[in-house]
This record gives structure tokens, C-alpha cells and sequence, in this order.
């Protein structure tokens, strides 16, 4: 069974940095990918970063782009998501997603939550200016 534990949200000021952690456990092959949305009352789910366990590679929408990093350590199946110079508009609930197979990602990923099989509980990144 997959699961997905995410840690590491909390309240920021503005141009602040904080880290969140995904523990991963469940996977039977390397071949998926795992990400970063985020999801603000009353919208839709928004990806924000992905990276593709596969070959490496890794997206980010152009919002975060420049400000954001995602990686991954292989021996602790962890992915983290470093964010830097945070803004107001960052405030949301940080979901970590896992899709249950090769994705092929080939557009922007903003709206890709779809594609998506596994979903940890979410953790709340409030900042404030």
C-alpha cells in the first residue's frame, strides 16, 4: 500500500523559507512520479512541483519557478520541496502526490492533479507579510 506523509508546514513571514518533507513507502518500481500541489479554499488543486523518480527530471509551474526547488533522497524515499522567498500568495495546504505509473509530462503542470493516484493528508504553509 502506498503512502504518502508529508511534514514540515507552518506559519513564515514574507521572503521567508521553509521545507517540506513527503515520506514515501508503498512504491514497487521506480517508475512514477512525485509532487508538490497546493490547494487554497474555493479553488481548484495546483501543481507546483514535480520530479520524475524515473530519469530525475524535474517541473515547476511558473509561479514557484526561480523561488522553489524540489529533490528527492533515494536511501530515505523522501522528496522535499525547499521554498524560498515566500509570498502571501504561497499561503495554502501543501498536498504531496504520487502518480501509480510513468507520466508523461509535456505540458505546463499546473493542472495535472488528475493524474495523479496517491495523496498524503496535506500540511498548511501560512505566510505573512
Amino acid at each position: 500500500e502506498v503512502q504518502l506523509v508529508e511534514s514540515g508546514g507552518g506559519l513564515v513571514q514574507a521572503e521567508g523559507s521553509l521545507r517540506l518533507s513527503c515520506a514515501a513507502s508503498g512504491f514497487t518500481s521506480d517508475d512514477y512520479v512525485i509532487g508538490w500541489f497546493r490547494q487554497v479554499p474555493g479553488k481548484e488543486r495546483e501543481g507546483v512541483a514535480l520530479f520524475n523518480v524515473a530519469d530525475g527530471k524535474t517541473y515547476y509551474s511558473d509561479s514557484v519557478k526561480g523561488r522553489f526547488a524540489i529533490s528527492r533522497d533515494t536511501a530515505k524515499n523522501t522528496v522535499y520541496l525547499q521554498m524560498n522567498s515566500l509570498k502571501p500568495w504561497d499561503t495554502a495546504v501543501y498536498y504531496c502526490a504520487a502518480s501509480g505509473g510513468p507520466l508523461y509530462i509535456v505540458a505546463a503542470i499546473d493542472q495535472s492533479a488528475m493524474l495523479f493516484d496517491y495523496w498524503g493528508q496535506g500540511t498548511q504553509v501560512t505566510v505573512f507579510s
